[in-house]
């Protein structure tokens, strides 16, 4: 008599994952489609048959976002560790061309909400280069490539200041934070929380309070965007952000609030000239990163940072 045939398990497949796990990153299908080459219609049909294939769905789905179910939580991690096992595997018998050590720098603020996942992403695709990375503000950062002690550096400028050699990442407007239903914009003098001297942030601010002849106090000055947000949640004051720094706990601060408009920022990159293959590599990386990151809606662009934090 024979044993009765048992039905094997379905496998799951590891483009099938890659793709999920974008999705759950980036929490929009159609920003997953872009960083995975496929269409949006081809990365739904991805789901769809993970779904099929576990009998569970593993996204929540509305007009608005996308987010992972219970299942789908359990799935991710899974999916992480199947992807980091088969880069592994196949890391073993077949290398990366492009070798080397890249020095890295970037102000605070992004240095916090972007490198993270930009460093992830580029070690995933370039196993072979180590990435040494350098925080600190933007006019040390520029004196680091002057010298040579940087290969590649993020910086921050302004309408008023720019720096011809720099490529424009990301242009966004700079408003006003405040914690939501706080009173620190109400007290008078003003009372401002700032970065330190050659932020781009801190020239804009005390330029327009300057201009709109507005009495203020610098009652908080930090150099890193961790303490300016705390002096702002606790109502201490306020304080100039990109406007997609802006969280569920801080808003936008405007004109009928009594505060001037302070313009637009840019984020900058400088690259060292004759800059090495991965040297190079990184900042295509770099640039893919916020060019994926300009076609998102600024409120999205918005929850993720705040997501990050």
């Amino acid at each position: 008599m024979n044993a009765p045939f048992a039905q094997p398990m379905p496998l799951l497949e590891l483009d099938v994952l890659r793709t999920f796990v974008a999705i759950a990153e980036t929490g929009s299908f159609t920003t997953a489609a872009s960083a995975v080459f496929r269409t949006p219609s081809a990365v739904s049909m991805q789901i769809k048959k993970l779904e099929e294939t576990i009998g569970r769905p593993v996204f929540n789905r509305d007009a608005r976002s996308v987010t992972l179910t219970a299942d789908g939580e359990v799935l991710l991690t899974y999916a992480r560790r199947l992807l980091a096992l088969n880069r592994e595997a196949v890391s073993k018998f077949v290398r990366s061309d492009i070798s080397g050590a890249v020095r890295l720098g970037s102000p605070d603020d992004y240095g916090e909400r972007i490198l993270p996942n930009v460093l992830k992403r580029f070690a995933i695709s370039h196993p072979a280069i180590a990435v040494d990375v350098i925080i600190d503000t933007s006019t040390n950062l520029r004196r680091r490539m002057a010298s040579r002690m940087l290969d590649i550096t993020l910086i921050t400028c302004t309408d008023a200041v720019t720096d011809p050699s720099a490529e424009i990442l990301l242009s966004e407007p700079i408003v006003w934070a405040g914690a939501r239903g706080g009173c620190a914009h109400l007290r008078d003098p003003l009372p401002i929380s700032i970065w330190e001297e050659g932020c781009a942030w801190r020239a804009s601010a005390l330029k327009a309070l300057a201009e709109a002849n507005r009495s203020f106090r610098i009652a908080y000055m930090s150099a890193h965007a961790a303490g300016q947000r705390a002096a702002i949640l606790a109502d201490l004051a306020i304080a100039p952000l990109p406007k997609s720094f802006l969280g569920p706990d801080l808003v936008e601060l405007t004109e009928d609030d009594g505060l001037p408009p302070m313009g637009n920022y840019h984020i900058g990159m400088l690259v060292a000239p004759e800059a090495s293959v991965p040297v190079r590599a990184v900042a295509d990386h770099i640039r893919a990163t916020f060019e994926m990151m300009s076609e998102v809606p600024a409120a999205e662009r918005t929850r993720r940072l705040s997501v990050a934090v």
